[in-house]
């Protein structure tokens, strides 16, 4: 193929998968996916029908990442449904006796798991962040100071690393530092610095940086580990070394020097070599890079799409989005989980997983 004829392939495909997330996607969210009643998403959908499961509970982080995906997208409607979330959020999963977020609520609304979690403290950072670039709200930047306060003040450690979960009155640390909520934490922290204090986050994220190197570098690889090195039954995801890939190169300037700038192209490297086939990208590895987990979820697909437009390598990102167009999305949404050889494996929609499509997009235009 030509790199006429690829770039031509590469527009169609993007302009196609833009087409399905705005006229399925947002529209089902809306409409269906959204309990009008309570003002917040369905944790879930059937992903053959589009109609809501039964609900157990509702998470302060799901709301968020609605609300970043809507204060993100175009239009009146969109606009005005990221409005009523970002109220919802306030409203219902603020916890005022203590400070911080509950991490939910039960089907009716009422308090259900009060624990406090960084990876949704992060998630309310990098919601506010987006809502405050649409709507210019005071009261969006002022949540996204307060909870970056909250999250140095309550979950950060003496080393550099965060507690993953702390109880619900900030007395006992719950988890233990680990990966994803840090990553998302840095996605956080990047968004809030566009929109305030940005040396302060700046600062902040170099420490954070340097924090997961010395702690949750993989020698052998190069790869972040989702634990701290050492821990029993550790393991690698290449969905997040391309993340982390994206998330470093996109604000490659507050990063200048780190040992992480070295390590992380290197990684994705190793990552692309052991955890990327015909079926797309697998869940999980060790070192050695033997699988621990066949799993081809969308979200690490979308990562690996986005991490292909960062690093301009336009044939493979052809290849894989038609790859991933024809395994993933279908006229209703998208398959959540596939297993190596393409069959279903979850059955449904989650409404955290649009926010993983929107991020994607995001990173798609400027390489056609």
């Amino acid at each position: 193929m030509t790199a006429a004829q690829t770039n031509s392939a590469l527009a169609e495909h993007i302009n196609a998968f833009r087409a399905h997330f705005d006229s399925v996607i947002l529209p089902l969210w809306m409409g269906r996916g959204f309990n009008d009643a309570l003002g917040l998403p369905f944790e879930s959908l059937d992903a053959a029908t589009g109609q809501p499961l039964p609900v157990e509970r509702y998470r302060a982080m799901a709301c968020a990442r609605q609300l970043y995906v809507y204060a993100e997208a175009p239009g009146a409607s969109a606009g005005a449904h990221a409005e009523r979330l970002f109220a919802s959020l306030r409203r219902v999963f603020r916890d005022e006796a203590h400070g911080g977020w509950r991490y939910s609520v039960d089907a009716q609304g009422r308090p259900l798991d009060a624990n406090q979690d960084l990876y949704t403290h992060a998630f309310i950072v990098f919601a506010c962040a987006a809502y405050f670039r649409r709507s210019r709200s005071a009261d969006a930047r002022k949540l996204l100071l307060a909870t970056a306060e909250t999250i140095e003040s309550r979950f950060r450690r003496a080393d550099g690393l965060y507690h993953a979960a702390m109880s619900p009155d900030w007395r006992q640390p719950l988890r233990r530092p680990a990966q994803n909520p840090m990553m998302h934490l840095t996605e956080a922290y990047l968004a809030a610095a566009q929109v305030a204090e940005p040396a302060l986050f700046a600062t902040r994220l170099r420490g954070l940086a340097q924090a997961m190197s010395q702690s949750f570098l993989s020698a052998p690889t190069q790869c972040i580990a989702e634990l701290p090195q050492g821990t029993p039954g550790n393991r690698l995801e290449p969905g997040h070394q391309f993340e982390w890939l994206s998330l470093v190169r996109e604000s490659a300037e507050v990063f200048d020097g780190l040992d992480l700038v070295e390590s992380l192209p290197r990684g994705v490297q190793w990552a692309r070599r052991h955890g990327v086939d015909a079926g797309g990208v697998l869940a999980a590895l060790d070192e050695h890079g033997a699988v621990l987990d066949d799993t081809r979820r969308v979200w690490a697909q979308t990562e690996y799409l986005r991490v292909l437009a960062l690093l301009g390598d336009r044939a493979a990102l052809t290849q894989a989005l038609a790859a991933f167009r024809s395994r993933f999305l279908h006229a209703g949404g998208w398959y959540e989980c596939l297993d190596g050889g393409g069959a279903l494996v979850r059955a449904d929609m989650p409404s955290t997983s649009p926010y993983h499509l929107a991020t994607c997009l995001a990173a798609l235009p400027a390489v056609v």
